[in-house]
């Protein structure tokens, strides 16, 4: 009989999300007239932008015709747009981040969790606590760690704690490390980091020849321009960072998929023998073996982000968000929560009432006023006592959940 890969018998009852649903589905169905709000998962909800939109018709239309159309496309992206971003989202922030250096792919998800393929086992891997689960159950999934303990947290693991009372900002490791998992804007807490703090990482990986992998997957809806919005920024990343980047939040790309991670040809490991391996190859290779491109269509509409339309289109978008946060964050304040999050992020982070555990908080909303949001020890053992609202909703949602909340 085929055997399987024990790695995933080490994982937790399920993986957070899939765990709301299941219990979003079971309430329902015993309540169908419910009205639910879902504040939970991270999805987007407004359209996509017009430019995007209409940027995908035209490429519709090259598609039906013998010289517009196309088969399958560079593994790495089309040139156009990793020449965008390159431009845009890089050399306009002051980044030396070139075209080259840029492969599109459809999800920093896929990309956070497939960049384990051109890592080796042995590394000593760091995480933040609480975490996007992502990086941890692909870890345990690759063979990287042991087995779960009780508290959830796995054997293998170095675990950095963040809360209220460290301004959710991770002390650097006491020991020496491989490979670190950075995410700002943070999810799920919303905290931002300083050029300042950013340096102190990149420093700690240099002196230590380790490899961060930083997720900037929400720099979009950072509101003061003084915060970084890509560890490249910040001098010496280009020797010790990988950043993962998407559409998904800021161009409602969520249902089209389109993203893109960054590796500077100047970043290397260690391989056989002790020789250095430069990882831009290893990533090349892998891209070019397991993956065949986003597709022509939608890679024509992430394109159209960087339009000026588009732009403005985007800003609008975020601009919306945003203001759903701050709503959440201004009535759950006045409701006497205690709010972190929320101003540079589409995320805010709550303490739960005392009494409550994470979970019973949330069975509390989804039963008692029909809200869902997202238990913050799903997010690890840190998160225990938290709770996590997504501002990605239509503004009469967001606005009704707050009532309903407040009302409790």
């Amino acid at each position: 009989m085929v055997q399987v890969n024990d790695n995933y018998l080490k994982l937790k009852a399920g993986y957070l999300f899939p765990e709301i649903a299941r219990r979003v589905k079971a309430f329902s169905a015993n309540n169908p007239d419910a009205q639910l709000i879902r504040l939970g998962i991270g999805d987007v909800t407004e359209p996509l932008p017009k430019a995007c939109r209409e940027a995908m018709k035209v490429a519709i239309d090259d598609m039906g015709t013998v010289e517009g159309f196309h088969g399958y496309g560079p593994e790495q992206g089309y040139s156009w747009l990793r020449e965008k971003i390159a431009k845009h989202d890089y050399q306009a922030r002051g980044c030396e981040i070139v075209a080259d250096e840029i492969f599109v792919s459809d999800g920093s998800k896929c990309d956070s969790s497939n960049i384990l393929d051109i890592l080796g086992f042995g590394n000593r891997i760091a995480v933040t606590d609480p975490v996007y689960p992502v990086y941890v159950d692909s870890n345990v999934m690759a063979g990287n760690t042991g087995p779960a303990q009780k508290s959830g947290r796995y054997d293998g693991l170095i675990y950095l704690p963040i809360s209220a009372e460290n301004n959710f900002q991770a002390s650097l490791p006491e020991e020496k490390v491989d490979i670190i998992y950075l995410c700002f804007p943070n999810n799920p807490t919303g905290a931002v980091c300083s050029k300042e703090e950013l340096a102190k990482w990149i420093a700690y990986a240099k002196s230590n020849d380790a490899l961060i992998l930083f997720d900037a997957a929400y720099e979009a809806f950072i509101q003061d321009e003084n915060l970084p919005h890509s560890i490249y920024e910040v001098e010496g990343a280009r020797e010790c960072a990988i950043e993962f980047r998407s559409f998904s939040k800021n161009a409602g790309f969520t249902g089209t998929r389109c993203a893109f991670t960054v590796i500077p040809k100047s970043l290397s490991g260690i391989g056989i023998g002790g020789k250095y391996v430069d990882l831009w190859s290893l990533w090349n290779r892998r891209q070019s073996t397991k993956f065949n491109g986003v597709s022509y269509i939608i890679q024509r509409g992430a394109e159209a982000v960087y339009s000026p339309e588009g732009s403005l289109q985007v800003k609008e978008l975020v601009a919306f968000y945003m203001q759903n946060a701050n709503i959440i964050c201004s009535e759950l304040s006045n409701a006497g929560f205690s709010v972190f999050g929320g101003k540079h992020a589409p995320y805010v982070w709550l303490r739960v009432p005392d009494g409550m555990d994470s979970w019973g908080f949330f069975d509390d909303l989804l039963t008692k006023v029909n809200v869902v949001g997202t238990p913050g020890s799903g997010f690890g053992f840190s998160g225990e006592g938290y709770f996590r609202l997504s501002a990605f909703n239509s503004r009469a949602n967001v606005e009704e959940a707050m009532r309903r909340i407040s009302s409790l």
